[in-house]
């Protein structure tokens, strides 16, 4: 039975690797309509007749659509057949899935696209679901290379239920942490990268602070359950062992950035003159002609470059009077 279930992984490989396929086209799909879009813009203004022109690329977000339809499909999919296997392993071991690399691997493969498959139909950015897809296909190709056969867990580890619930809160937490990682990379890549249109740095911003809210409180507990249980195995609370000191530095640094956040309100720069507490867009003129009026792009303005009703468009800042 074990070993029919380890096809369930492989289905699950294969298919995290269709949802990096996906994501990478609907990236690049969502570059080449954005293209499109202004060549048509142009055109309209032009001499020639725009109603030919208006009516090609409308198709286009569709398929877009529909990609990334796909791609939170084909994760949904991975969940379900990892959970199957995780579920198969557990009634045959009578333990979580825990106790061996293969197992560990598995399980933060699982943590991984759970938690991020809640950012992704939340947010719907498939730049952050394709570094993140990569990383847990990545785990997932790791766990197939290693040894699956099912052994007797060492007296430190028969402990089922701290076993459990120490490793699962372990699992969850870091799933958010690669999420946050993700929207982190490509905060950093922002001013680099020009060939694919980006989210704005606020929303990676806020994307990596979310992730790393619930990625703090969850290491929180994991530590605490982890000295619980080593208390029971060995009868001390802390040995700074590797894997003791690895997971109170990376504590320690979430700890960090979440109280700079909250104190210091650190957080992605905002356009000049916009309010940090902002709810609404944001506009700035580019003459001296200043407005309180909502700020909406020029072309649907009908102004042109120069003028005095050119208008340049902050994505994230509240109107205020001027």
């Amino acid at each position: 039975m074990l070993e029919m279930a380890e096809y369930l992984v492989t289905a699950a490989t294969v298919i995290v690797l269709f949802a990096v396929a996906t994501c990478f086209a609907a990236v690049t799909r969502s570059h080449g309509v954005k293209t499109q879009a202004r060549t048509r813009a142009l055109v309209a203004v032009g001499d020639g007749p725009a109603e030919a022109m208006e009516a090609r690329p409308e198709a286009m977000p569709q398929r877009k659509s529909s990609l990334g339809w796909w791609a939170t499909a084909f994760q949904i999919a991975a969940v379900v057949l990892l959970t199957a296997y995780i579920v198969v392993r557990m009634t045959y071991t009578g333990h979580g899935p825990f106790s061996n690399q293969h197992e560990f691997a598995i399980a933060f493969a699982w943590g991984i696209l759970l938690v991020n498959l809640f950012f992704d139909v939340r947010y719907r950015i498939r730049l952050i679901s394709l570094i993140v897809l990569l990383v847990a296909g990545g785990m997932l190709v790791y766990a197939m290379t290693l040894d699956t056969s099912v052994k007797p867990l060492i007296p430190a580890l028969q402990n089922s239920l701290m076993l459990t619930l120490h490793v699962s809160f372990a699992v969850v937490a870091y799933g958010a942490a690669c999420v946050s990682f993700g929207a982190a990379v490509l905060y950093l890549l922002h001013p680099s990268i020009r060939r694919v249109k980006l989210p704005r740095l606020e929303v990676l911003d806020d994307i990596g602070y979310r992730a790393a809210v619930i990625t703090f409180p969850l290491l929180t507990i994991m530590i605490v359950l982890g000295s619980v249980w080593a208390n029971t195995a060995w009868g001390r609370y802390w040995g700074w062992d590797p894997k003791e000191t690895a997971a109170l530095v990376t504590w320690l640094v979430y700890g960090a950035f979440l109280h700079v956040r909250v104190v210091r309100d650190w957080r992605a720069a905002r356009p000049p003159g916009c309010s940090s507490s902002a709810s609404r867009p944001c506009c700035s003129p580019t003459s001296a002609t200043t407005s309180s009026a909502a700020c909406i792009p020029m072309r649907e303005r009908g102004g042109r470059s120069g003028s005095s009703h050119s208008w340049r468009w902050w994505p994230s800042c509240s109107v205020g009077s001027t």
